[in-house]
């Protein structure tokens, strides 16, 4: 199947986001500045084609860094609902054993 450029430029500039935590990127609004890549602990945004893209979405643990840093507003996550906040209740309660809730303790790894 052959797509044209056109059509790949398109799509590369609607918004990302995924099932697996709240993280939404619009490379529309992206001005390249890169402050995502300085901030985000687990690497999920990278520079590729000279762009700003997100390469590990699911790594987002919303810790809400990427939009508090991003000059444009490119970046939304509801920061404080994922594994950042699992980390922080755990290390003010004392706990050793990070758990996001459901059967899975170790989950913020």
């Amino acid at each position: 199947m052959m797509v044209s450029q056109a059509s790949c430029q398109a799509q590369a500039y609607e918004a990302v986001e995924s099932s697996a935590n709240t993280l939404r990127f619009s490379p529309s609004l992206c001005i390249n500045c890169g402050a995502c890549l300085d901030v985000c602990p687990h690497g999920v945004f990278a520079l590729g084609n000279g762009r700003v893209q997100i390469v590990r979405h699911e790594a987002c643990m919303e810790c809400g860094a990427c939009e508090l840093n991003c000059p444009a507003g490119a970046i939304t996550v509801n920061s404080g609902v994922g594994c950042a906040s699992a980390m922080i209740y755990a290390a003010l309660m004392g706990r050793k054993e990070v758990s996001c809730g459901g059967d899975e303790p170790a989950c913020c790894e």
